[in-house]
């Protein structure tokens, strides 16, 4: 089938990439020169695992070509996806300027029928103001299909050839076919493509990921709550997770959820509840929690400094927002860092991915090391923000020998408490007791 994919970030060149790789004919449209250059050259804008492979492999197939020119994507495919930005608007609602912004060209270059699918995160409704906006200029037939993404980043490639379930929204027989074929390679193990009316999967995404990023939320509050009585949070999560209707999965405690999609997403259907006289009193909670549980090691290390951290050195182990990616959108390492420069710190940092996003975004104001030891070299703590793999498992000798004092701030629980006071460290971790 020829596709044509709107948009080149995280979900459009994933979902072109993988399109591809089941031989379709994929076009991908950008309006940014320089990165479709480095596209058609075989440069990957953003870092996912096994993206990289697949990318490659169908440009040297001539299966995936990028361009600038919307008219050739639409001339090109059958089915459009619409994978462009919703970014947060000032009141919390998503933007849609840019996805009605390319509706309202779409209108006036068709010249036959085409599948419009919303492959972005959308209010419910969007797909009527799709078609509304298209209509205005439209001469020839065409459907508004909703298509939502359930892909997480680190694992995006696995998620989009191995779906759990494919949601498709619409309301006609000739675009749900169409969906139906293009999907049909994907869901060869019996896993289910479900349809749906629009709103209603359009709903659906917003549900699913601000329900995860309540459960998150809920962990994070026991975990609080563990410290103030003596629990242990790694224990009570376990005693949860072997309940079958509760599962094992989102119950990890930390500090605090970020990305491109739970912070908006929750934001969103927050407001979008506002906008029906109906408030999402659980999500206003989640909101708030998420927010304050991004510095819950601060209070620990004020403690432990004395409430003098001024002139103090961090290391910061991790600064995109999950390991396996370099976003750092909505990071909780961004916040701590700027809490420790406010009150006088120092701060150096090391990931394995997101430092010169980070740096693009920062400067100067920090510092980076090119190791995770390096960073470790005259600091007078080390905190843990990302719990990518390496961190799991580190020379605690070296880390001992390079920090001016053997301690260790965790806010993603990496260490067992008996195996980190054996190594003679004092350790401060999510609803686990204070090694001191």
């Amino acid at each position: 089938m020829k596709i044509s994919v709107i948009g080149t970030g995280y979900v459009g060149l994933v979902t072109g990439t993988c399109l591809a790789e089941t031989g379709n004919e994929v076009i991908c449209v950008d309006i940014d020169v320089n990165k479709i250059e480095n596209m058609r050259k075989g440069v990957v804008p953003i870092y996912e695992p096994h993206l990289d492979v697949l990318f490659e492999r169908n440009i040297n197939a001539k299966r995936l070509k990028f361009t600038t020119s919307l008219k050739e994507g639409l001339d090109h495919g059958d089915i459009i996806f619409l994978a462009l930005p919703t970014p947060e608007d000032e009141d919390g609602s998503a933007d849609l300027r840019y996805v009605l912004g390319v509706a309202d060209e779409i209108g006036q270059l068709i010249t036959d029928y085409k599948v419009i699918v919303d492959k972005s995160t959308v209010p419910v409704g969007t797909a009527e103001k799709v078609h509304e906006v298209i209509s205005k200029n439209a001469k020839v037939d065409f459907d508004v299909v909703s298509n939502p993404e359930f892909l997480r980043e680190g694992f995006a490639v696995d998620d989009f050839l191995k779906p759990e379930r494919i949601v498709i929204g619409s309301s006609s027989d000739r675009a749900t076919e169409l969906m139906g074929k293009l999907y049909k390679p994907f869901v060869r193990s019996g896993n289910p493509i479900i349809i749906m009316d629009e709103k209603s999967a359009e709903l659906t995404k917003y549900a699913a990921n601000s329900f995860l990023a309540a459960k998150i939320t809920f962990m994070n509050e026991v975990a609080n709550y563990c410290e103030k009585v003596g629990a242990d949070v790694d224990k009570v999560r376990i005693g949860m997770g072997t309940d079958s209707r509760i599962g094992k999965r989102f119950l990890f405690p930390g500090i605090g959820y970020g990305g491109s999609c739970f912070p908006k997403d929750v934001k969103a259907l927050h407001k979008s509840g506002k906008d029906e006289d109906y408030d999402f009193k659980i999500l206003e909670a989640v909101l708030k929690v998420n927010k304050k549980q991004k510095l819950a090691l601060l209070p620990k290390i004020n403690s432990y400094f004395e409430s003098n951290i001024k002139g103090k050195t961090f290391a910061l182990w991790g600064l995109a927002f999950k390991p396996e990616t370099d976003d750092i959108r909505e990071a909780p390492a961004l916040d701590m860092i700027n809490e420790l420069l406010a009150n006088g710190a120092k701060v150096k940092a090391f990931d394995p991915e997101a430092m010169d996003n980070v740096a693009r975004k920062m400067g100067d104001k920090i510092e980076f090391a090119n190791s995770m030891y390096d960073v470790l070299e005259g600091a007078d703590a080390l905190v843990i923000c990302t719990e990518w793999s390496i961190f799991r498992t580190p020379n605690f000798n070296t880390i001992r020998e390079l920090l001016k004092n053997s301690v260790i701030f965790d806010g993603r629980n990496l260490y067992d408490l008996h195996d980190i006071e054996k190594e003679g460290f004092s350790y401060y971790s999510i609803g686990r007791k204070d090694i001191k």
